[in-house]
């Protein structure tokens, strides 16, 4: 089939690019000659060491230090990047911003707006600083459990300019969720909301917090964020103390904000698994891996700059909110979104692409699907056209086809549609946008610059234009240090090497084409094999998404008798309509037609809902190890665990 170019960048805006620049740069540098993109790529992965050096002068990172040895080991055996340099987090987040410039522009549903500045942004740390140094030192953890406001970063970038390692969870969890987080991670300090509002509805966290605080052996002060002037009864509680005071213990206090250099390698981030099988794996990821793929992607890739605006719709639960916060380090204006988008009506929410002058716009294939299904067009909406945007991402599954085209018919036909896609293990991306390229219906622009990605067959051979598995076969800065209480690295041996020997193996199921632009066909382990035969769930998702009559969908594997896999396909349908035999048949005729008969699902099954992490993502694997009598453990990761039950009946099937 033929490819089909949606947008093409202007030249204005690929010379007025990062992109542009940094190549030309290199040329002279280096006396190569890079006419491409993918003669770009090709050289960051062939001198990975002098790439990613290049890139710590090219945006000015600030560290100490030699680079000579960039790295010690490109085989994943050990960590080995930048052993010799020295830096620090917080520092370079806020070095750029102007005093004046807009640092946080906050929104809460209700449309209550809340700014600060970059002065009044290094001033809010230099304070939390100052406070939390009696509590925490070098190397010791700060745990927020936050909406997404600026207090959030504030206390992030306080604790990282000690040294100190930041690990969120958004207030939607409960009390086991929280403590399956912050029990393996093990905070001394933790900054918590006192409640919070979704859909119109208040939320009292303070009884967490009391059970929280008694189960938690190694906190020592709690401090708590009362955003939304709600007043706050802290009896019960025996190390709290609210945010406002906590800052005010240290106004006496006139010392500058400090900054403790780290090693490269020193813990910067611990992130968590989503998975459903057991306690969440814990994810130590690095200061300067994370900062220099945050800054390679958000200004080479997204093309963010000083005069720019970014909005990303994200929870601190999801990695989307740590990368969102890296936008601090080109001093541009970050606008963070509380609550749910749908309370005043998906209009509203879309209108403050217009009414802050978003340049860089952030979603999921879920938020897009919503606004069709509401029939959504910016041409009727009452602020008219998004004058600003340049670029919408895209994340948390694969883009159909058919939400490239939503885009372009329906939000703007001038803009780069940048499905982007690697997660929480890599804190970053494998794939995503390039402002120097076109964009495919269907298609992830490019491969990210310094990751050696592949498409490996059932053989484990390298392979073009086929349906295979995601694999990187050299190391990248922003490989996770190591798993908590994984003291030999059997878990994390098992979750990324235990396929191919000494190649990270990620779990998404890909075609690569030609000239390496990407098509995921969703997880591996979640890849459906009747017959066999390979089919990425995205293959029937496609055609069930052109039915007005679903809502959403699920496909998952049941293994019968005879050991092969049995499709079941689950439909939540739109209200009034009911699963009848003529939507069974038009289903089926329409996924024969255009994929094969081994597509077709044996079972077709009505559901009330869909189960979906609170990131956003369909819970495939959930729902088949359901189907398959496998328990499921942390089911804290699901964000509507209640959908889980309907489909054990279906294990009996």
């Amino acid at each position: 089939m033929e490819r089909e170019v949606l947008w093409r960048p202007s030249e204005s805006r690929v010379k007025n690019s990062h992109m542009f620049h940094f190549m030309r740069d290199l040329e002279r540098e280096h006396n190569i000659k890079l006419e491409t993109y993918d003669d770009l790529h090709q050289w960051s992965i062939q001198r990975p060491g002098l790439f990613w050096t290049s890139l710590l002068d090219f945006f000015h990172i600030s560290y100490r230090g030699a680079v000579n040895s960039s790295c010690t080991d490109l085989s994943f055996k050990s960590y080995g990047w930048f052993p010799e340099v020295q830096l620090n987090f917080a520092e370079n987040l806020l070095k750029n911003g102007e005093d004046d410039d807009i640092a946080f522009c906050s929104v809460l549903e209700s449309g209550e707006k809340k700014e600060i500045s970059y002065l009044e942004l290094r001033e809010q740390v230099r304070l939390f600083q100052k406070s939390v140094s009696q509590y925490l030192s070098a190397g010791d953890v700060l745990g927020a459990y936050m909406p997404n406001i600026s207090e959030t970063a504030i206390s992030m970038l306080g604790a990282t300019s000690l040294g100190g390692v930041f690990t969120s969870t958004s207030c939607d969890f409960g009390v086991q969720g929280v403590l399956d987080r912050f029990s393996q991670s093990r905070p001394k300090v933790i900054v918590a909301a006192s409640g919070y509002e979704y859909n119109g509805k208040y939320f009292d966290l303070l009884p967490r917090l009391r059970e929280i605080e008694s189960e938690l052996d190694d906190l020592e002060v709690i401090v708590v964020v009362d955003f939304l002037n709600q007043g706050v009864d802290l009896s019960g509680l025996n190390k709290a103390v609210l945010w406002d005071d906590f800052l005010k213990e240290s106004e006496a206090n006139t010392s500058p904000l400090d900054f403790e250099s780290r090693s490269f390698q020193d813990p910067l981030y611990i992130m968590y698994s989503s998975g459903t099988t057991g306690k969440p794996k814990c994810m130590v990821h690095s200061i300067g891996g994370t900062l220099l793929q945050h800054v390679k992607e958000l200004g080479l890739h997204c093309d963010l700059k000083e005069e720019k605006t970014i909005f990303y719709f994200t929870t601190c639960g999801w990695m989307m909110w740590n990368w969102l916060i890296s936008s601090l380090f080109f001093g541009s204006k970050v606008v963070l979104f509380e609550g749910s988008p749908g309370f005043k009506g998906l209009d509203k929410f879309m209108d403050i692409i217009n009414r802050e002058s978003i340049h860089i716009f952030g979603t999921s294939p879920k938020f897009l699907r919503a606004l069709e299904d509401r029939n959504y067009d910016v041409k009727n909406s009452k602020d008219g056209e998004f004058s600003s945007l340049e670029t919408i991402l895209s994340t948390g599954a694969p883009l159909l086809p058919e939400q490239f085209d939503y885009v372009y018919d329906s939000i703007s036909e001038d803009v780069m549609l940048s499905s982007i896609c690697g997660g929480t293990d890599i804190l970053g991306c494998f794939m995503l946008g390039c402002p120097t390229r076109e964009v495919y219906r269907g298609e992830i622009q490019c491969l990210g610059l310094g990751m050696d990605v592949a498409c490996f067959n059932e053989k484990g051979e390298s392979v073009l234009e086929q349906e295979g598995e995601l694999v990187c076969l050299k190391s990248f800065p922003s490989r996770p240090l190591y798993f908590l209480d994984d003291p030999d690295g059997n878990r994390m041996n098992e979750a990324y090497f235990n396929t191919y020997e000494n190649v990270w193996h990620h779990g998404d199921f890909i075609t690569l084409t030609e000239d390496r632009s990407v098509i995921v066909f969703g997880r591996s382990d979640a890849t459906l094999n009747p017959g066999g035969v390979r089919i990425g769930t995205s293959e029937i998702y496609r055609q069930t998404e052109t039915f007005d009559e679903i809502e959403d969908s699920l496909c998952v594997g049941k293994i019968n008798a005879e050991g092969d896999v049995d499709i079941f396909l689950f439909l939540k349908l739109k209200e009034s309509i009911t699963l009848s035999e003529e939507l069974k048949q038009s289903i089926v005729d329409k996924i024969k037609r255009e994929t094969t008969p081994r597509h077709i699902p044996k079972f077709i099954h009505s559901v009330d809902d869909i189960p979906y992490t609170r990131s956003g993502k369909k819970m495939e694997m959930a729902v088949a190890r359901i189907l398959n009598s496998k328990p499921l453990n942390n089911i804290e990761a699901v964000a509507n665990p209640d959908s889980l039950t309907q489909f054990e009946k279906f294990s009996r099937s």
